[in-house]
């Protein structure tokens, strides 16, 4: 435990401004959480307590309370890039629906009545002028399956009213019974059919995995501005630290100067440093509010009552790391952006396999079986001195059922060939596509190398954080050092005003840096977790 001593009432200005500016980074953090801190060397005994200025101060900067997991929450919500994912997503859902509706079976049926009046001068035309009515109707399903067969089930039925005198059957009723079979054996076999479903269905995977991307780079993004608006605040506040002390430091050379201690030179070597503090400090609110607006654009929402939002989050420190392998292993598998490439490739390849049957010559096999059945009012046939009645008599649904039954079979088979000139159509259109797959390849292999390089360079940095923090711990407490023998030389006459402003420079430099050793490890985490596919509630 680091325990600090309160100055004694006599204690100079100048000696409580640099135990003020040496506490940066040291105080607690935003809230209830804190990361670790660089270690703190006591100036001297006498020296202020550097926590409770540091609180101070930076609870003197106003801003509305927000955490990390409320901030990505916000941005998840209302992203342009996630929701415009996520309707990609609802898109490409719909495409497949739409190519897995070319499969669905589907009922038809047709009726027409027609009226025809023949005149006629035949003796055995029953009639001067033959009147004809035909009611017909047809219905049934087809269907076309996954292998480019198609197949095709009716019933038509024909019922014919006639004048003629020699009608045997007035109405006669007839009906068909068919199931015609096609088979593609060239052009629209297998893939050639069911390459556009093929297709959508790996492009509705990479939309699905286009969506955990934009999730995972709002995520990141929101995380690494959440770190920069906490190193932001937090460099605003030990430039007010310094800015008030440097006041001290202006106010103290002119009293030894008028002492005649220290010459005229010292006074304006520390009001020198004190204009450029203010206007530092001036840049560090700037940034801090630019910071600011940056996460509420992401968040889509500004700070309801105050001028910017305060982190209460702190960056995390240290970080189990894997082997490369191990991670390039995960990010292979699970990259969202590698993962939507390469179902991207492959739609374009069932397309290609699809564009290779397709530029075929068409060759079909046609089969059906059927039937034929009649019925209807028998009607007598007054033929010469012979009155003659067909002996077949029955309903409609009689007919219907004698051509289901297939008492009077009838039966086709054959073949048909299409042949297009040049086949130009085709093989254009499958040259096309296997361009369009190699070109998926190469950017496959980019987008691997890339996300390669990624990895590797993320999980060094994090491998690296704890030895850069510790390093810059390092640096703050060899900076304190400095500032505490130069500290003592002053106020022996051993040095100048310009040599500690110098030094309390320099120790604002050491803190900056480990604030942003920090939050760049913090950082370098979120993008390996975006990296690797995981972390997206």
């Amino acid at each position: 435990m680091i325990r600090y001593l309160r100055p004694p009432r006599s204690a100079s200005a100048l000696t409580l401004f640099f135990a003020i500016a040496s506490i940066w980074l040291v105080g607690p953090g935003h809230g209830a959480a804190r990361a670790q801190t660089p270690p703190v060397l006591p100036l001297r005994s006498g020296e202020a307590d550097p926590d409770s200025m540091m609180l101070e101060t930076l609870r003197s900067i106003e801003g509305e309370p927000l955490t990390l997991q409320r901030a990505i929450e916000l941005a998840l919500g209302q992203s342009p890039d996630a929701r415009a994912a996520e309707e990609a997503y609802l898109a490409a859902a719909a495409t497949v629906r739409r190519e897995k509706g070319s499969f669905d079976p589907e009922l038809f049926a047709t009726a027409e009545k027609s009226s025809d009046d023949q005149p006629s001068a035949s003796p055995f035309a029953g009639a001067a002028v033959v009147e004809t009515d035909h009611t017909t109707t047809s219905a049934g399903a087809r269907v076309t399956l996954p292998f480019g067969t198609e197949v095709e089930a009716s019933i038509a039925t024909d019922k014919t009213e006639s004048n003629s005198s020699f009608a045997a059957l007035n109405p006669e009723d007839a009906a068909t019974s068919r199931l015609q079979v096609r088979q593609p054996l060239l052009s629209g076999f297998g893939p050639g059919t069911r390459g556009p479903l093929t297709a959508a269905e790996r492009r509705l995977e990479a939309a699905r995995a286009r969506r955990l991307e934009s999730r995972l780079s709002v995520r990141s993004s929101v995380e690494r501005t959440y770190w920069e608006l906490y190193a932001a605040e937090r460099d605003l506040a030990v430039q007010r630290l310094i800015v008030e002390r440097a006041s001290s430091i202006r106010e103290e050379a002119q009293l030894r100067a008028d002492a005649g201690l220290v010459g005229p030179n010292q006074v304006a070597n520390a009001q020198v440093f004190l204009s450029e503090q203010q206007l530092v400090e001036l840049d560090r609110s700037e940034a801090l509010d630019q910071v600011s607006d940056r996460l509420a654009s992401l968040l889509g929402q500004r700070p309801q009552s105050m001028r910017r939002f305060h982190p209460t989050d702190a960056p995390p420190e240290t970080f189990d790391v894997d082997s490369d392998d191990s991670l390039l292993e995960r990010a292979r598998a699970g990259n969202p952006g590698l993962v939507a490439a390469r179902l991207d490739a492959e739609s374009v390849q069932a397309e290609e396999r699809a564009a290779r049957w397709n530029a075929l010559p068409t060759l079909d096999l046609i089969g059906s079986l059927g039937g034929h059945g009649l019925g209807g009012r028998p009607h007598e046939v007054i033929f010469g001195a012979d009155t003659l009645l067909t002996s077949i008599d029955g309903s409609l649904g009689n007919a219907i059922g004698d051509a289901v039954a297939r008492d009077y079979p009838t039966w086709s088979v054959g073949v048909e060939l299409t042949v297009p000139l040049f086949l130009r159509e085709g093989r254009g259109e499958r040259d096309r596509l296997r361009a369009e797959r190699r070109r998926n390849d190469a950017l496959v292999r980019g987008i691997e190398q890339t996300v390669e390089e990624s990895v590797r360079a993320r999980a060094q940095e994090l491998r690296n954080g704890s030895r850069r923090l510790e390093l810059a711990r390092q640096a703050v407490a060899a900076a304190r050092e400095q500032v505490r023998i130069g500290i003592i030389e002053f106020e022996n006459g051993r040095t100048t005003a310009f040599e500690l402003v110098r030094l309390g420079a320099d120790l604002a430099s050491t803190q900056q840096r480990y604030s942003d050793a920090l939050v760049r490890t913090a950082s370098a985490a979120a993008e390996l977790r975006a990296l690797l596919g995981e972390g997206a509630e």
